[in-house]
């Protein structure tokens, strides 16, 4: 059977199933822009629908078997469900049927200068800076990102360079199937345990990644699992971010504002500018200094990267403002690990609020009942704390895990299992001066709707 890189020389008609997806919508973009004929099916409406209609890509609703016909190829997101109708007639027809990873690596060797960026946390921030600070500083580059950038009112775009900006998502061995010419590792830490079981498992995979790269790795050398994972590697530059001097790129001069950073980028001993985030939280210095690195080694100068960093307010549900309603600011977050949440409480908890509310919704039982303790430790950063039941999203609750069992563990939490209850709380607690924090990256952020419609009432 032919690789997939033979097929598109070969090939001119593509249909993806799930075209609107997050991760589908600018890859069909991309090949649109290359010239294949696009097609594609959904089962909902939403913007990447309306955008890519508008390039004039067409797309069948709802999801049934003669959507294929004519296709040369066909592309599917994985979160298909296996009895989807078009996915069994897309095997069973002989037409080269592929899971989105696998276009999403032919996509990456099309480009001669794939920015990809890996790690437990920051991906899509790190991601969304970079890209804005390339849109402003003239590089033009395509992006696949995993949350809207408000620069360009989408999660993807195509430019008219080599430079290709995109999240490298380690989620069962994805990243794998990528060829980064430059390959950002912003940290390594405990997550998709049920997948790879021991943290052995999971630097080798980061070391597999890391391999893969053409050029050059950018790293955290403030992370001892990111030293882990590139031992051994030799045959690649290696520029390094961190907090410390004896890195490439390291901050200097740290000082907060209400959550708020403001520092001087420095290499060697120098200087480079001084920048003032927009985006709160201390582990947003790092994630800067991963976009700067990864901007210079794509050749773009430091002075022209601050500009857009001071630009730059954050990617779509990364600490995402929704509003002020009755003096109570309501903030949406994808944050579902509890090193993301600890990072997140703790930028919000310095930003001079009355009271923080975590509305945490947890994600997947095996997460939940591995980290049971990490979660219960971490929410309480919080002054108040509100849950909704597991999302399970893929899995099956086969561990009897509950989120009554987490509630058991902070004093004071309450939850509920309907996002009309946890809204309904929220309304008749929070008080002017507080602000509510939406966590999780199912969809939590349906509540923070909720609550807005009926403050509205009131």
């Amino acid at each position: 059977m032919k690789t997939i890189d033979e097929l598109l020389k070969e090939i001119k008609r593509v249909h993806f199933i799930g075209i609107g997806g997050s991760g589908m919508c600018p890859l069909a973009e991309i090949l649109h822009a290359e010239g294949y004929e696009v097609s594609g099916s959904d089962v909902n409406e939403s913007e990447p629908l309306s955008r890519i209609r508008k390039l004039g890509i067409p797309v069948s609703m709802p999801q049934k078997a003669e959507n294929i016909i004519g296709a040369e190829m066909i592309v599917y997101t994985a979160a298909l469900l296996p009895d989807n109708p078009e996915l069994v007639a897309a095997k069973a027809s002989g037409i080269p049927t592929f899971e989105r990873s696998k276009l999403f690596g032919a996509i990456t060797r099309i480009y001669d200068n794939a920015v990809c960026i890996s790690g437990t946390h920051g991906k899509t921030t790190v991601t969304s800076m970079l890209t804005q600070i390339m849109i402003e500083a003239g590089a033009d580059p395509s992006a696949v990102i995993g949350g809207r950038l408000p620069l360009i009112q989408s999660n993807g775009r195509v430019g008219k360079t080599e430079n290709l900006v995109c999240e490298a998502c380690e989620f069962v061995d994805t990243f794998l199937d990528l060829s980064p010419d430059v390959a950002v590792i912003l940290n390594i830490d405990e997550d998709h345990m049920d997948y790879f079981k021991t943290m052995d498992n999971l630097i080798a995979s980061f070391h597999k990644f890391c391999s893969l790269t053409t050029r050059t790795l950018v790293v955290n050398k403030s992370d001892p699992e990111v030293l882990k994972a590139i031992e051994g590697i030799d045959d690649k530059r290696i520029v390094t971010f961190g907090k410390t001097p004896d890195c490439d790129f390291y901050p200097e001069n740290i000082v907060y504002n209400k959550g708020y950073a403001r520092f001087d980028i420095c290499s060697g001993g120098n200087s480079l500018g001084t920048v003032q985030l927009g985006i709160p939280g201390e582990h947003n210095v790092l994630n800067t200094l991963a976009a700067v690195a990864a901007a210079w080694v794509s050749g773009i100068e430091v002075k022209n990267c601050i500009a857009p960093i001071e630009h730059f307010g954050g990617a779509g549900r990364r600490f995402e403002k929704l509003g002020v309603y009755n003096g109570i600011t309501v903030v949406d977050d994808y944050a579902h690990h509890p090193a993301e949440l600890r990072v997140t409480l703790n930028a919000a908890k310095d930003m001079g609020y009355n009271k923080v509310w975590a509305v945490f919704q947890p994600f997947t039982y095996t997460r939940t009942a591995m980290l049971m303790d990490d979660f219960a430790e971490v929410l309480q950063i919080a002054d108040r704390v509100v849950m909704t039941e597991i999302m399970g999203s893929r899995e099956v609750n086969t561990l009897g895990v509950y989120t009554s069992q987490l509630a058991e563990k902070i004093p004071g939490s309450v939850w509920f299992n309907t996002f009309d209850e946890v809204a309904e709380y929220i309304v008749n607690n929070a008080e002017s001066g507080d602000l509510v924090l939406t966590l999780g990256c199912g969809d939590i952020y349906k509540a923070a709707k909720i609550m807005k419609d009926l403050w509205d009432k009131k």
